[in-house]
């Protein structure tokens, strides 16, 4: 079974490449929704972070997100911590959950995907790409975020540039119809 990541910019319309890839039978893993999963539900994971963080970033069995963040968000040294922690958990359960598939191919979704270490276990990559002002739209609209929060953000990431470059396939996603038609060559290609 071959494994493709899927990545792109913030509002570049991942979810939505995502969606056209199910509607073709394609499973997809999340690793955004894997990770807040695993964090709440490995007793593994769960003691790594509170060895790291202390007993304070679980109230109740969930994840304290306020007390995490008010640790990692504004320390370099801390992110990275918690990023040493969760993203090789994440690569662990993704490679899991592929093998459990019974398909020609799986998809895992990841914002971080070079970064993360998830591109070390996949087969292919897609870059899902749009124009700066478009992605920047989509994503004001979206999170309700100003222009200079998602600037912010899209500064953190790897640009679309560096994303294309290190790419398999890329889908430039400014319209549905021709995402729909980006999908459909690139699934044809995957399977055969």
């Amino acid at each position: 079974m071959i494994k493709v990541a899927l990545c792109g910019t913030i509002g570049s319309g991942k979810s939505t490449v995502c969606q056209a890839f199910e509607q073709l039978g394609v499973a997809v893993y999340i690793s955004d929704d894997r990770a807040k999963l695993l964090m709440t539900h490995s007793p593994e994971l769960i003691a790594a972070i509170k060895g790291a963080f202390g007993e304070e970033c679980y109230s109740n069995g969930q994840i304290n997100r306020q007390y995490l963040a008010s640790k990692v968000f504004s320390n370099t040294e801390s992110r990275l911590t918690l990023n040493s922690i969760v993203h090789p958990a994440v690569c662990r359960d993704f490679v899991q959950w592929a093998e459990r598939q019974y398909s020609d191919y799986v998809i895992v979704e990841s914002a971080i995907l070079f970064e993360s270490g998830l591109d070390k276990v996949v087969d292919r990559v897609i870059a899902v790409v749009a124009p700066k002002h478009l992605c920047i739209e989509r994503a004001m609209a979206r999170d309700g975020s100003s222009e200079k929060q998602v600037e912010a953000r899209m500064a953190v990431q790897m640009s679309a540039e560096q994303l294309v470059e290190r790419a398999d396939y890329v889908i430039n996603n400014i319209d549905l119809q021709s995402l729909y038609s980006q999908v459909a060559s690139i699934d044809r290609d995957l399977r055969l």
